[in-house]
Protein backbone atom coordinates (compact mmCIF):
# COMPACT_ATOMS: atom_id res chain seq x y z
CA UNK A 1 0.00 0.00 0.00
CA UNK A 2 1.14 3.34 -0.92
CA UNK A 3 1.37 6.43 1.51
CA UNK A 4 -0.93 9.40 0.72
CA UNK A 5 1.23 12.32 0.26
CA UNK A 6 -0.10 16.01 0.88
CA UNK A 7 0.81 17.78 -1.79
CA UNK A 8 0.65 20.63 -0.29
CA UNK A 9 3.37 20.19 2.46
CA UNK A 10 5.56 18.79 -0.15
CA UNK A 11 8.46 20.86 -0.86
CA UNK A 12 8.78 20.67 -4.80
CA UNK A 13 12.44 21.37 -4.63
CA UNK A 14 12.69 17.67 -3.30
CA UNK A 15 10.97 16.50 -6.64
CA UNK A 16 14.26 18.26 -8.60
CA UNK A 17 16.57 15.60 -6.13
CA UNK A 18 14.66 13.05 -6.85
CA UNK A 19 14.46 13.62 -10.18
CA UNK A 20 18.59 14.23 -10.20
CA UNK A 21 19.15 11.09 -8.53
CA UNK A 22 17.28 9.12 -10.16
CA UNK A 23 19.23 10.89 -13.62
CA UNK A 24 22.24 10.54 -12.21
CA UNK A 25 22.17 7.44 -9.74
CA UNK A 26 24.81 8.94 -7.62
CA UNK A 27 24.17 11.47 -4.96
CA UNK A 28 27.67 13.15 -5.61
CA UNK A 29 27.15 13.91 -9.31
CA UNK A 30 23.05 14.66 -8.44
CA UNK A 31 24.52 17.32 -6.35
CA UNK A 32 26.93 19.03 -8.88
CA UNK A 33 23.90 19.00 -11.21
CA UNK A 34 22.14 20.73 -8.60
CA UNK A 35 24.68 23.11 -7.55
CA UNK A 36 24.62 22.00 -3.69
CA UNK A 37 26.84 19.93 -1.54
CA UNK A 38 26.44 16.02 -1.31
CA UNK A 39 24.83 16.22 2.07
CA UNK A 40 22.02 18.41 0.86
CA UNK A 41 20.95 16.05 -1.58
CA UNK A 42 21.01 13.35 1.30
CA UNK A 43 19.02 15.73 3.74
CA UNK A 44 16.48 15.89 0.84
CA UNK A 45 16.37 12.21 0.14
CA UNK A 46 15.70 11.57 3.84
CA UNK A 47 12.74 14.12 3.53
CA UNK A 48 11.82 12.55 -0.04
CA UNK A 49 11.66 8.79 1.75
CA UNK A 50 9.31 9.75 4.71
CA UNK A 51 6.91 11.56 2.48
CA UNK A 52 7.01 8.83 -0.21
CA UNK A 53 7.17 6.32 2.04
CA UNK A 54 9.89 4.26 0.17
CA UNK A 55 13.69 3.97 0.08
CA UNK A 56 13.38 5.59 -2.94
CA UNK A 57 17.22 4.24 -3.45
CA UNK A 58 19.63 1.20 -2.39
CA UNK A 59 22.25 1.17 -2.15
CA UNK A 60 24.18 -1.52 -4.38
CA UNK A 61 28.27 -1.90 -4.24
CA UNK A 62 29.49 1.45 -4.73
CA UNK A 63 26.69 2.80 -6.66
CA UNK A 64 22.69 3.12 -6.01
CA UNK A 65 20.08 2.05 -7.68
CA UNK A 66 16.17 3.15 -7.82
CA UNK A 67 13.28 1.41 -5.93
CA UNK A 68 10.42 -0.17 -8.25
CA UNK A 69 8.24 2.82 -6.58
CA UNK A 70 11.08 5.36 -8.04
CA UNK A 71 11.16 3.82 -10.90
CA UNK A 72 7.45 3.85 -11.52
CA UNK A 73 7.08 7.84 -10.05
CA UNK A 74 10.30 9.06 -12.26
CA UNK A 75 8.72 9.54 -15.78
CA UNK A 76 5.29 11.39 -14.34
CA UNK A 77 7.40 13.68 -12.14
CA UNK A 78 10.02 14.23 -14.84
CA UNK A 79 7.02 15.32 -17.04
CA UNK A 80 5.58 17.68 -14.07
CA UNK A 81 8.99 19.10 -14.07
CA UNK A 82 9.23 20.35 -17.93
CA UNK A 83 5.35 21.47 -17.32
CA UNK A 84 6.29 23.46 -14.75
CA UNK A 85 9.72 25.24 -16.38
CA UNK A 86 7.96 25.41 -19.82
CA UNK A 87 5.08 27.28 -17.64
CA UNK A 88 7.01 28.98 -15.65
CA UNK A 89 9.85 30.39 -18.39
CA UNK A 90 8.00 29.16 -21.50
CA UNK A 91 9.00 27.33 -24.84
CA UNK A 92 11.66 27.91 -26.71
CA UNK A 93 10.94 30.48 -29.26
CA UNK A 94 11.61 29.44 -32.81
CA UNK A 95 10.73 32.26 -34.94
CA UNK A 96 11.11 30.18 -38.27
CA UNK A 97 8.38 27.28 -36.57
CA UNK A 98 5.93 30.03 -34.20
CA UNK A 99 2.67 31.02 -35.92
CA UNK A 100 1.41 33.88 -33.95
CA UNK A 101 -1.84 36.21 -34.86
CA UNK A 102 -0.20 39.77 -34.44
CA UNK A 103 -2.74 42.52 -34.62
CA UNK A 104 -1.16 46.13 -35.56
CA UNK A 105 -2.98 49.43 -35.79
CA UNK A 106 -1.65 51.75 -37.65
CA UNK A 107 -2.96 54.53 -40.25
CA UNK A 108 -3.53 54.39 -44.34
CA UNK A 109 -0.36 56.62 -44.50
CA UNK A 110 1.87 54.00 -42.43
CA UNK A 111 -0.13 51.44 -44.44
CA UNK A 112 0.88 52.46 -48.15
CA UNK A 113 4.58 53.84 -47.05
CA UNK A 114 5.48 51.32 -44.02
CA UNK A 115 3.17 48.45 -44.13
CA UNK A 116 5.43 46.69 -47.07
CA UNK A 117 8.48 46.86 -45.73
CA UNK A 118 7.01 45.25 -42.67
CA UNK A 119 5.26 42.94 -44.04
CA UNK A 120 8.35 41.77 -46.10
CA UNK A 121 10.35 41.81 -42.79
CA UNK A 122 7.99 39.65 -41.46
CA UNK A 123 7.54 37.13 -44.04
CA UNK A 124 11.35 36.47 -43.98
CA UNK A 125 11.59 36.44 -39.74
CA UNK A 126 8.47 34.47 -39.34
CA UNK A 127 7.30 33.00 -42.08
CA UNK A 128 3.55 30.84 -40.83
CA UNK A 129 2.85 34.22 -38.33
CA UNK A 130 -0.37 36.39 -39.53
CA UNK A 131 -0.09 39.73 -39.32
CA UNK A 132 -3.74 40.98 -39.18
CA UNK A 133 -4.21 45.15 -39.60
CA UNK A 134 -6.53 47.71 -38.39
CA UNK A 135 -7.33 51.03 -39.11
CA UNK A 136 -6.98 53.95 -36.05
CA UNK A 137 -10.55 54.12 -36.05
CA UNK A 138 -11.11 50.47 -35.34
CA UNK A 139 -8.23 50.03 -33.28
CA UNK A 140 -10.16 52.67 -31.13
CA UNK A 141 -13.19 51.19 -31.35
CA UNK A 142 -11.36 47.23 -30.02
CA UNK A 143 -10.16 49.53 -27.22
CA UNK A 144 -6.43 51.04 -28.44
CA UNK A 145 -3.67 48.52 -27.18
CA UNK A 146 -4.75 48.89 -23.79
CA UNK A 147 -7.24 46.26 -24.67
CA UNK A 148 -7.26 42.88 -25.61
CA UNK A 149 -6.93 42.41 -29.04
CA UNK A 150 -4.10 45.13 -30.83
CA UNK A 151 -0.88 44.04 -30.11
CA UNK A 152 1.09 47.06 -31.19
CA UNK A 153 0.00 50.57 -32.69
CA UNK A 154 2.64 52.60 -35.06
CA UNK A 155 1.31 56.48 -35.07
CA UNK A 156 0.85 59.58 -33.10
CA UNK A 157 0.90 57.79 -29.49
CA UNK A 158 0.92 59.89 -25.83
CA UNK A 159 2.24 58.01 -22.06
CA UNK A 160 -0.27 56.08 -20.52
CA UNK A 161 -0.58 53.74 -17.55
CA UNK A 162 1.08 50.19 -18.58
CA UNK A 163 2.21 51.26 -21.77
CA UNK A 164 5.56 51.18 -23.91
CA UNK A 165 6.43 53.00 -26.42
CA UNK A 166 9.67 53.97 -29.01
CA UNK A 167 9.77 56.89 -31.21
CA UNK A 168 10.76 54.69 -34.81
CA UNK A 169 10.52 58.37 -37.02
CA UNK A 170 9.14 61.53 -37.78
CA UNK A 171 6.48 62.45 -40.19
CA UNK A 172 6.45 65.40 -42.72
CA UNK A 173 4.07 66.94 -44.17
CA UNK A 174 3.42 68.90 -47.39
CA UNK A 175 0.88 70.67 -49.58
CA UNK A 176 0.37 68.74 -52.53
CA UNK A 177 -1.64 69.57 -56.00
CA UNK A 178 -2.41 68.13 -59.45
CA UNK A 179 0.06 68.66 -62.00
CA UNK A 180 -1.63 70.64 -64.06
CA UNK A 181 -3.57 72.60 -61.45
CA UNK A 182 -4.59 75.33 -63.71
CA UNK A 183 -3.87 78.09 -60.77
CA UNK A 184 -1.26 76.59 -58.34
CA UNK A 185 2.14 75.94 -60.11
CA UNK A 186 4.88 74.60 -58.24
CA UNK A 187 5.12 77.36 -55.91
CA UNK A 188 2.31 78.90 -53.98
CA UNK A 189 1.99 81.66 -51.67
CA UNK A 190 -0.33 81.96 -48.66
CA UNK A 191 -3.07 84.36 -51.20
CA UNK A 192 -2.99 81.14 -53.55
CA UNK A 193 -3.80 78.71 -50.82
CA UNK A 194 -6.25 80.85 -49.11
CA UNK A 195 -8.05 81.07 -52.51
CA UNK A 196 -7.82 77.30 -53.01
CA UNK A 197 -9.96 74.96 -51.59
CA UNK A 198 -8.70 72.41 -49.69
CA UNK A 199 -8.84 68.61 -48.91
CA UNK A 200 -9.18 67.63 -44.86
CA UNK A 201 -8.81 64.42 -43.65
CA UNK A 202 -10.07 63.33 -40.20
CA UNK A 203 -9.01 60.14 -38.22
CA UNK A 204 -8.81 59.12 -34.82
CA UNK A 205 -6.39 60.45 -32.54
CA UNK A 206 -6.47 63.50 -34.83
CA UNK A 207 -3.38 65.02 -33.51
CA UNK A 208 -2.68 65.84 -37.28
CA UNK A 209 -5.70 67.73 -37.68
CA UNK A 210 -4.23 69.44 -35.08
CA UNK A 211 -1.13 70.16 -36.33
CA UNK A 212 -2.00 71.52 -39.67
CA UNK A 213 -4.40 73.43 -38.47
CA UNK A 214 -2.17 75.26 -36.44
CA UNK A 215 0.64 75.66 -39.15
CA UNK A 216 -2.48 77.54 -41.17
CA UNK A 217 -3.15 79.76 -38.40
CA UNK A 218 0.30 80.58 -37.71
CA UNK A 219 0.59 81.47 -41.46
CA UNK A 220 -2.44 83.44 -41.60
CA UNK A 221 -4.22 81.43 -43.90
CA UNK A 222 -7.64 80.60 -43.48
CA UNK A 223 -8.72 77.40 -45.35
CA UNK A 224 -11.67 76.65 -46.94
CA UNK A 225 -12.33 72.95 -46.89
CA UNK A 226 -14.36 71.58 -49.54
CA UNK A 227 -14.09 67.74 -48.78
CA UNK A 228 -13.16 66.13 -45.36
CA UNK A 229 -12.11 62.32 -46.14
CA UNK A 230 -10.96 59.72 -43.77
CA UNK A 231 -7.83 58.89 -45.48
CA UNK A 232 -4.76 59.86 -47.21
CA UNK A 233 -4.94 57.63 -49.81
CA UNK A 234 -8.77 58.81 -50.60
CA UNK A 235 -7.29 62.52 -50.15
CA UNK A 236 -4.57 62.51 -53.56
CA UNK A 237 -7.10 60.20 -55.55
CA UNK A 238 -9.46 63.62 -54.66
CA UNK A 239 -6.80 66.21 -55.28
CA UNK A 240 -5.49 64.18 -58.90
CA UNK A 241 -9.20 64.66 -60.39
CA UNK A 242 -10.48 67.90 -59.02
CA UNK A 243 -8.48 71.29 -58.68
CA UNK A 244 -8.77 70.98 -54.98
CA UNK A 245 -5.52 70.83 -52.61
CA UNK A 246 -4.11 69.07 -49.34
CA UNK A 247 -1.90 68.64 -46.86
CA UNK A 248 -0.75 64.73 -46.28
CA UNK A 249 2.26 63.16 -45.05
CA UNK A 250 5.41 63.26 -47.64
CA UNK A 251 5.45 59.88 -47.40
CA UNK A 252 2.05 59.45 -49.08
CA UNK A 253 2.81 61.14 -52.06
CA UNK A 254 5.87 59.29 -52.52
CA UNK A 255 3.82 56.48 -53.07
CA UNK A 256 1.02 57.77 -54.72
CA UNK A 257 1.81 61.09 -56.37
CA UNK A 258 3.38 60.16 -59.27
CA UNK A 259 1.24 57.03 -60.26
CA UNK A 260 -1.62 59.68 -59.88
CA UNK A 261 -0.21 62.76 -60.94
CA UNK A 262 0.39 64.65 -58.11
CA UNK A 263 3.05 67.10 -57.16
CA UNK A 264 4.34 68.94 -53.77
CA UNK A 265 3.55 72.47 -53.53
CA UNK A 266 6.30 74.69 -52.95
CA UNK A 267 4.60 77.43 -50.07
CA UNK A 268 5.44 79.10 -47.15
CA UNK A 269 3.29 76.72 -44.48
CA UNK A 270 5.40 74.89 -42.27
CA UNK A 271 3.90 72.05 -40.00
CA UNK A 272 6.13 70.76 -37.58
CA UNK A 273 7.33 67.07 -38.18
CA UNK A 274 4.82 64.75 -36.26
CA UNK A 275 7.43 62.16 -34.25
CA UNK A 276 5.42 58.36 -34.59
CA UNK A 277 5.91 55.88 -31.90
CA UNK A 278 5.89 52.51 -32.03
CA UNK A 279 3.16 51.51 -28.83
CA UNK A 280 2.62 47.96 -27.11
CA UNK A 281 1.06 47.43 -23.42
CA UNK A 282 2.30 45.13 -21.08
CA UNK A 283 0.58 42.46 -21.45
CA UNK A 284 2.64 42.21 -24.35
CA UNK A 285 5.81 43.37 -23.14
CA UNK A 286 7.87 39.86 -22.76
CA UNK A 287 5.97 37.99 -25.22
CA UNK A 288 8.62 36.22 -27.78
CA UNK A 289 6.69 36.83 -30.80
CA UNK A 290 5.82 40.23 -30.28
CA UNK A 291 9.92 40.97 -29.01
CA UNK A 292 10.79 39.49 -32.34
CA UNK A 293 7.80 41.65 -34.49
CA UNK A 294 8.84 44.90 -32.75
CA UNK A 295 12.57 44.39 -33.51
CA UNK A 296 11.74 43.77 -37.26
CA UNK A 297 9.86 46.67 -37.12
CA UNK A 298 12.47 48.87 -36.07
CA UNK A 299 15.10 47.55 -38.07
CA UNK A 300 12.45 48.09 -41.10
CA UNK A 301 11.34 51.13 -40.83
CA UNK A 302 13.00 53.18 -37.68
CA UNK A 303 14.61 56.01 -38.30
CA UNK A 304 18.14 54.63 -39.79
CA UNK A 305 16.06 52.96 -42.81
CA UNK A 306 12.82 55.30 -43.05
Amino acid sequence: MFTIVNLSALDLNLLLVFDAVLAEQSVGRAAKKLHVTPPAVSNALVRLRDALGDPIVTRSGRGIVPTRRALELAPAIRRALVDIDQAIHGEAFDPKTADPQITLGVADAGQLAKLPRIARALARAMPRARLRVVHVDTMVALGGVGGTEVDLAIGVSHPGPGLHRQKIYDERFVVIARADHPRIGSRAGKKALAEASHVEVHVALGQANKSIAAAYAAAGVTRSVSVVLPTFAAAVAVVAATDLVATIPASVVAVLGAPLGVRVVTCPLEVPPLPMHMTWHERTHRDAAMRVFRELVVSSIGESGA
